[in-house]
């Protein structure tokens, strides 16, 4: 467990060191406790590999003006690879989220399935509101408040966002909450798929998820979730 993590390029200092802080939280013992019994157990197909089973930092370029605010990783995903939407399965929802920002030009590759893939985000970084693998998907509110302070930290680290994708309402919410502490009022509702929610600076691009869950049932689309890296592309232009 804990090999090194797989950074796109040289890091800033800042941005390097804050993900060093990541990697070596212990602040949610239960989610710890999970991430080593599934890197311990792993599943079937990965038996002969070693899980990164560590929190997982955020991804891409550290000059991006788009930051993409996912839920946490998976058990078999990034738990296991050390990268955000990475290694969750073909057409799963690291694939589904390449997909999309492809079409925004956000990315050079429609898959993310491995940390030697050559995936490169450009303008864009991808986190997650949580940075340990919840059971059952679902983090407490408690442990969305502590990775809070990681949130923050890279947010300070990447000073040219001027927008942020939420994908899901529980990134949404998370999201909210770290503005709050820093004095800057969201509406907590609506949250609707393609909803631009004014009131902060970066703006929010609210998303559904890409989880199995609404890919599989229709709920969220290919062309739905590309739509919306379309208009963060369009967004982020206007702003500068």
């Amino acid at each position: 467990m804990g090999r090194a993590y797989p950074a796109q390029t040289p890091l800033p200092r800042r941005l390097a060191a804050t993900h060093a802080r990541i990697i070596a939280c212990e602040a949610c013992p239960r989610l710890r406790t999970y991430c080593t019994a599934i890197a311990q157990t792993r599943r079937a197909a990965f038996r002969d590999e070693t899980y990164w089973a560590r929190p997982v930092p955020g991804y891409g370029d550290a000059r991006a003006r788009l930051l993409v605010l996912g839920l946490a990783p998976a058990a078999h995903g990034a738990n296991r690879t050390g990268r955000v939407f990475t290694g969750d399965g073909v057409n799963a929802s690291g694939d589904f989220l390449m997909r999309a920002m492809m079409a925004g030009g956000f990315t050079n590759r429609a898959t993310s399935q491995r940390p030697d893939d050559g995936l490169v985000l450009t303008d864009a970084y991808i986190a997650a509101a949580v940075r340990c693998a919840p059971p059952d998907n679902t983090p407490t509110r408690d442990e969305v408040d502590t990775c809070l302070a990681h949130l923050e930290a890279e947010l300070a680290a990447l000073p040219d966002v001027r927008l942020v994708v939420v994908l899901g309402r529980i990134a949404y919410d998370a999201w909210r909450r770290l503005m709050a502490r820093q004095g800057v009022t969201l509406p907590a509702a609506p949250f609707a798929h393609g909803h631009l929610v004014d009131g902060s600076t970066p703006r929010v691009l609210q998303s559904y998820h890409p989880s199995r869950q609404n890919t599989h049932t229709g709920r969220l689309t290919d062309a739905m979730l590309a739509d919306v890296f379309l208009e963060a592309r369009r967004q982020i232009e206007a702003a500068s």
